[in-house]
């Protein structure tokens, strides 16, 4: 049976990786920041754990909540979305917020959860997956619409490309989950969770070593520049 963790589980894209991989045998390890997101983990029958990413205190005890597990497959789901364009500055909360949850979060669960997944299938080991967004992609920007958000997922694809090269036995990749039915994807979009989390799974099964690093979409497409 293969273990799957996934941190930031709460909901949407989250919580239907938890599902999905539920359904499909393996034990879910689960992270959630409130009692109600971690009471969904435990009905559908998930390890939970609490964890906020946008408290480095609190992931500063994910290694010990998680000391002796082997991950299969790891997913950095946790994000939030920030509004607003380049005519218009941030506020310092709104940055700090966007880029503590979406970059610092991801960047302090690597050295914790990385050696887990180096450490999964007999030593050879696992896949560790950061959900971004095409909106960090630099070379096809076509707004400056939600510049805070997009600032965060870029950093994080370099974060990701990064990394990978300290932990050569995990297969870490960014994954853009395509234009998603979700609070924040809006009814509009093409996409169900069901259909994007289903595509996701299927691109992370087929991932090989020649992928690491990469900024990926939904159906494993890589995309033609950053």
């Amino acid at each position: 049976m293969s273990t799957v963790l996934v941190i930031g589980a709460s909901r949407g894209i989250g919580l239907e990786f938890v599902r999905q991989y539920l359904e499909a045998g393996a034990r879910v390890i689960a992270t959630a920041r409130d009692e109600a997101g971690l009471a969904r983990l435990k009905a559908l029958g998930a390890q939970p754990l609490h964890v906020d990413v946008s408290e480095p205190a609190s992931i500063s005890g994910l290694a010990w909540q998680l000391d002796g597990e082997k991950i299969d497959v790891a997913l950095y789901v946790a994000g939030v979305y920030a509004k607003g364009g380049a005519d218009t500055p941030p506020t310092r909360e709104e940055f700090d917020r966007t880029l503590h949850t979406n970059v610092l979060g991801a960047m302090q669960t690597i050295p914790q959860v990385a050696p887990l997944v180096e450490a999964a299938n007999h030593g050879l080991g696992g896949k560790f997956a950061f959900i971004s967004s095409g909106m960090g992609q630099i070379g096809a920007v076509d707004s400056s619409f939600g510049w805070t958000y997009r600032v965060s997922k870029a950093a994080l694809n370099m974060a990701v490309a990064a990394a990978q090269h300290d932990y050569p036995r995990a297969i870490m990749v960014a994954l853009c989950p395509g234009w998603v039915r979700t609070d924040l994807g809006g009814p509009q979009a093409p996409l169900s969770v069901q259909q994007s989390v289903s595509a996701m799974r299927a691109t992370l099964a087929a991932l090989t070593p020649a992928h690491k690093g990469q900024f990926l979409q939904h159906d494993g497409t890589p995309y033609p520049s950053w």
